[in-house]
């Protein structure tokens, strides 16, 4: 993550013009993001598909903080995965400083 462009991300030369998923290795398009309300597991695709399993989950809720739906929090934290949710400028920052760190997190990051 290396910036903001309008409602989306900036990752090096690429711009996300809505949602953004992120894993160590790899950024892609949230095309069909959901609202903060509305997330579910299967919302984020295979994000949390990596070995070993993230520490947790940075979660990007938007302009603002909304906090995500418990089911969807109880679901992640089951699989032994946590949530951490912050408006979505500042779990990109948060990004670059836990990555930086080499912490084993993946991101996901609803349009501001």
């Amino acid at each position: 993550m290396t910036g903001f462009a309008g409602r989306g991300f900036r990752v090096r030369d690429d711009v996300f013009p809505g949602g953004l998923l992120l894993n160590p290795a790899r950024a892609l398009a949230w095309e069909d993001a959901p609202t903060a309300d509305e997330l579910s597991i299967a919302a984020l695709g295979d994000l949390l598909d990596t070995d070993p399993l993230p520490e947790f989950l940075l979660l990007g809720t938007g302009a603002g903080l909304r906090q995500p739906p418990r089911a969807f929090v109880r679901e992640l934290e089951a699989t032994g995965i946590g949530v951490e949710a912050m408006d979505s400028r500042a779990a990109a920052r948060a990004w670059g400083v836990l990555r930086a760190e080499e912490r084993w997190i993946v991101a996901a990051l609803l349009p501001l």
